[in-house]
């Protein structure tokens, strides 16, 4: 079974950096595309960050220029760097990881890590 494990999540104030990462275990044969998403108060969970299966970046609009995501394949590890924090990135962080036998046909597996808050205060 795939564990994603996410770390780095915290308080930090308008303006400040953090920098979360995601530690997948458990993998199986397959190709794996992995991402950030995110659940604000009151909203539902949002893309934020992905690596794609053309293995390129997708960033959400609100994060552009200031989020970058990238990943250590040696440790099957990813990371998001996050600058100029605003309030409206407050929530919880997920990291996703989707699981194909071949990219010809859909995704076999998605897995979620349990979530880091992230909160963003003045």
């Amino acid at each position: 079974q795939v564990q994603l494990v996410e770390s780095g999540g915290g308080l930090v104030q308008f303006g400040g950096s953090l920098r979360l990462s995601c530690a997948a275990s458990g993998m199986i044969d397959g190709i794996y595309v992995m991402g950030w998403y995110r659940r604000a108060p009151g909203k539902q969970r949002e893309l934020v960050a992905t690596f794609t299966t053309s293995d390129t970046t997708n960033y959400a609009d609100s994060v552009k220029g200031r989020f970058t995501i990238s990943r250590n394949n040696a440790k099957n590890t990813v990371f998001l760097d996050m600058h100029n924090l605003n309030f409206e990135d407050t929530g919880v962080y997920y990291c996703n990881s989707v699981r194909f036998l071949s990219l010809t046909y859909g995704p076999t597996d998605v897995y979620w890590g349990q979530g880091t808050q992230v909160t963003v205060s003045s």
